[in-house]
């Protein structure tokens, strides 16, 4: 029971997975550029398109007015703050309507658009609630519609002429050079000379909501809301006999436009856009679910590229109608990315990671079908002995229309590869290495794994029917040698070369090839080795490089390969052995291919179908013209650090301040092709001489500049197509006012005064200092001189010094002379008086004490004293006047510094009556009984 109830639940899985996946419906849509609010800074409802003669794109938004050149949005908010109804670009003026207002915006010398109003002509009175909802231009008249009246305005003479209606007028048709419009209820009028006649006066026209009117094969053609088309034709109108009216009845119609092909795009309030060809079949009917970001189309344009434009009520699309690409874009996730594709036998087969698709070839319009049980990885797809085997990750497959029949299980089949002279046999690489397919009895079945390589073999090509190349990304490049039965490896040499992620191995011109970051390499069999190819490597630079894998298609003999920009496709020489190289400007991010598993196959024609990672690409290489287009110079802006910008005029040279020296420049490619990317390459001369790298960035900004004079210039490229003109540029940013001409002639004035202060300063401290030397050496003289005195003065003062020297030496001399002869007497005279007294010797006596008060002694002994010790008897006579000579006596040999005892011979008294005398003395000068009286005379 389990089991039974274990299968069923499995063929029920089963089945709802062939369900799922069994119809995929797509449509193979020219690209389709998506603009949101957030991107054009706007509102969601867009009610106009138009564009200017440089190609910039104006839409009228719900919060004004949009302006793009492809590079850049820019939003001028509407005049009134009211809705943008309408809007069309005739010459240099894009003319605009809202509510209760009309006019035009034309740009400024800055680049900047700026807003003249029409409305409030004096001559004209809008009603109440007037919106004006469309602009028609015919020669050098412009009408203003609103739902009540036409203004039409004279560009001439500024005159307006007004068309009025009692009920609402839906719409203005421009058909060659008439106008024409509807009045719901009274049909379709025609202006003629300024008035309105009626034209088509039919119950379609009056009950129905007429959408556009055009010139079809000299007829018109009529479109309605909701019953599509009706044939005009001699006063008859009658339904278009085309089945696309049968389609039409099924949608409500809210615009439409003539294309320049003839044919006819339709906008829908709820299905997106239907594109018609001339003959008014259905080409594409692309909606939500095919790419737009909303199904309600506003308005509808083509521009000068013929690119379909559609305001919408969510946003803003561009469909590049004329795109050399087509997009098959798996929108839902059923088919995967696809890894492999073939034709065969008219039909397309696609190889994703979720298994086996195919559809008839020669109707894109039909859905992919999955064949059943090939669910899971497909690694490759190959016709081989006209069979067409497909590589599965669980093992190998021969597909017959809507069958695949596994004829291997060996998982993981990368490719498969041909034996030269072993028809029979077929070399694969898988998982687990090499293997060999052999035909038998008319069927291909596996035979045996290549024994003694176990290494994974995506890449790997055949020199001869023994000797195999395999690449491996992680480990090298392998040459093994196989035994004559296919089946196992005699030798495996790995080979001296650089390895890395997305190298790869290949065979072209039956020369086989590695490819790595670092260039192409060719096999030379007679040394056994790599050899760098320096013109193949040329064209895959390591800054460019993105995958090793390239594509050798046999039927064209024409090898594909893939960087970072470009898709590069290699044929061989018309007229020599150098290859022909071409490139086209298709970058990585914009094919969304899958790195390293790169798949390209010829359709028909000149068209390839390129695997993607939601779908593939359907590339029309004819298609990729060498076009070039115009760069135009957009803004310039200067401002100080962390200033507001200040725009600068497109045409005059600008001449800026010193501080305004931060400059940012805009410029653009208007091109509005998904897959072409615009670059630019700029220089700045006076600074930066040299031209930068290519980059997307259609802004320039230079940060503090130095005053100088400078000439900018800027140029672009789409793909390998440089831009047939190169924009200038010229500003000059002055010298701050230090480094002026005139600041620079005060700065010379200043030196020169500066100079001749120095000199007048180094005459004045010259002098100064000659006068300082001169005084210096006068004073030097002057102290020579006074030290000269000095000296003489010192030996005088020595001389007398030696006088008062010699003359207190007589006077020392003098008095121990007295002192010794009167010691001497009075030692005679002592001795004398022992003996007996008699007259002689009393006599002896009396001459002795004569001798010894002798007052010739002491008038010596005075004027010797006096010498030495000049004027010290008149002091001490002046502050002592009560001294008597005697005490004067005693006052100078005191001052000699005496004892009593020295003092008593001179005084022929005895030391006991000097000590008596000096008491006396000191009683007489009053001397305090502290003060030594030695002293005190000593240092009078």
């Amino acid at each position: 029971m389990f089991i039974k109830l274990k299968k069923d639940h499995t063929c029920l899985v089963l089945l709802i997975f062939v369900l799922f996946f069994s119809r995929i419906n797509a449509q193979e849509l020219p690209p389709i550029n998506v603009f949101t609010p957030q991107q054009y800074n706007g509102e969601n409802q867009n009610w106009a398109i138009s564009q200017a003669q440089d190609k910039t794109i104006y839409v009228a938004n719900n919060v004004g007015l949009l302006e793009y050149n492809s590079a850049k949005w820019t939003r001028y908010n509407s005049p009134n703050e009211t809705i943008l109804r309408s809007v069309k670009v005739v010459k240099d003026k894009i003319y605009t309507g809202c509510y209760m207002e009309f006019g035009y915006w034309k740009k400024n010398g800055l680049g900047i658009l700026e807003y003249t109003s029409l409305s409030k002509n004096e001559s004209i009175s809008l009603i109440e609630d007037e919106q004006f909802w469309q602009i028609v231009n015919l020669d050098n008249w412009l009408l203003f519609r609103s739902l009540n009246r036409i203004y039409i305005y004279n560009t001439l003479d500024f005159t307006f002429t007004v068309i009025e209606s009692k009920s609402t007028i839906t719409k203005l048709f421009k058909v060659d050079n008439t106008i024409y419009f509807q009045d719901i209820n009274k049909g379709i009028y025609k202006i003629v000379n300024g008035k309105k006649e009626i034209f088509i006066d039919h119950s379609i026209t009056k009950t129905q909501l007429i959408i556009n009117i055009f010139n079809y094969k000299n007829k018109l053609l009529v479109q309605t809301e909701n019953n599509g088309f009706f044939e005009f034709n001699n006063g008859v109108l009658s339904p278009w006999d085309k089945n696309i009216n049968k389609t039409l009845a099924n949608y409500s119609v809210y615009s439409s436009i003539v294309l320049k092909n003839g044919g006819f795009a339709i906008g829908t309030i709820s299905n997106g856009v239907l594109l018609l060809d001339k003959n008014g079949i259905l080409i594409h009917k692309i909606d939500q679910n095919l790419g737009l970001s909303n199904n309600t189309v506003l308005s509808v344009f083509e521009d000068n590229d013929s690119n379909i434009w559609l305001g919408l009520d969510n946003g803003i699309n561009c469909i590049n109608s004329n795109s050399p690409i087509k997009i098959f874009n798996d929108s839902k996730g059923q088919l995967g990315s696809v890894y492999a594709s073939a034709i065969y036998n008219g039909n397309l087969y696609l190889g994703t990671n979720q298994g086996l698709f195919y559809r008839s070839l020669n109707n894109a319009t039909k859905p992919f079908t999955f064949i059943e049980g090939t669910q899971g990885q497909v690694w490759c797809l190959q016709i081989i002995d006209k069979q067409l085997f497909c590589g599965h990750n669980s093992g190998t497959y021969i597909v017959e229309e809507d069958q695949a029949l596994k004829m291997s299980n060996v998982q993981g089949a990368w490719s498969i590869k041909t034996i030269k002279n072993k028809p029979n046999f077929l070399l694969q690489g898988n998982y687990n290495g090499l293997n060999i397919l052999e035909k038998y009895n008319g069927n291909w079945r596996f035979k045996n794994k290549i024994e003694g390589f176990d290494i994974s073999s995506r890449f790997f090509e055949l020199i001869n029917n023994r000797t195999v190349f395999v690449s491996h990304e992680y480990k090298g490049v392998y040459k093994i040698e196989i035994d004559d039965s296919f089946t196992k490896a005699k030798s495996i040499e790995v080979k001296a070369i650089n390895k890395g992620l997305h190298s790869s191995l290949f065979k072209y011109n039956n020369s086989v090839y590695y490819v790595h970051r670092e260039g192409f390499y060719k096999y030379k069999p007679n040394d056994d080795k790599f050899a760098k190819d320096s013109l193949l490597s040329k064209s895959f630079s390591p800054i460019n490089y993105s995958s090793g894998k390239l594509i050798n298609d046999l039927e064209s003999n024409t090898l594909w390969g893939f960087t970072k920009t470009e898709i590069i496709r290699i044929k061989p020489g018309k007229l020599s052995n150098k290859p022909e190289i071409n490139k086209i400007a298709l970058p990585k991010n914009l094919r969304n291919n899958i790195t390293s598993y790169e798949n390209i196959i010829h359709i028909k024609n000149n068209e390839y179908l390129l695997g993607t990672t939601s779908g593939y690409l359907i590339i029309d290489i004819n298609k990729f013209d060498n076009a070039s287009e115009f760069i135009a110079l957009k803004t310039i802006a200067s401002s100080v650090r962390n200033g507001k910008p200040k725009m600068l005029s497109l045409k005059e040279k600008a001449d800026l301040k010193p501080n305004e020296n931060n400059i940012e420049l805009t410029y653009s490619l208007t091109q509005f092709d998904k897959f072409k990317v615009a670059e630019y390459q700029h220089q700045l001369l006076g600074i930066y001489d040299e031209w930068s790298n290519w980059t997307d960035d259609a802004t320039v900004l230079y940060r503090n500049l130095p005053s100088g004079d400078y000439t900018f210039n800027v140029r672009g490229r789409l793909g390998k197509n440089v831009s047939k003109n190169t924009i200038s540029y010229q500003f000059y940013i002055n010298k701050p006012w230090y480094a002026s001409n005139v600041a620079i002639a005060i700065y010379l004035l200043g030196f020169i005064l500066l100079i001749l202060l120095l000199h007048y300063f180094y005459n004045n401290y010259h002098k100064k200092q000659r006068e300082k030397l001169l005084g210096k050496a006068q004073r030097d003289l002057e102290r020579k001189e006074l030290e000269n005195k000095q000296q003489q003065m010192q030996f005088k003062n020595q001389q007398l010094q030696q006088d008062i020297d010699s003359k207190s030496r007589e006077l020392a001399i003098s008095t121990m002379s007295l002192i010794k002869k009167n010691e001497f007497l009075n030692s005679i005279k002592t001795e004398l008086k022992t003996k007996d007294s008699d007259a002689n010797i009393k006599s002896v006596i009396k001459i002795i004490d004569k001798n010894i008060n002798t007052t010739d002694d002491w008038k010596f002994f005075q004027e010797a004293f006096n010498n030495a010790d000049k004027d010290f008897l008149k002091k001490l006579k002046t502050q002592h006047s009560v001294l008597t000579p005697n005490d004067l006596k005693l006052c100078a040999y005191l001052r000699l510094n005496l004892s009593s005892k020295e003092i008593a011979p001179l005084l022929n008294i005895s030391p006991r009556s000097v000590e008596v005398k000096r008491y006396r003395l000191r009683k007489k000068m009053n001397l305090p009984h502290e003060t030594s009286l030695a002293n005190y005379i000593i240092e009078l």
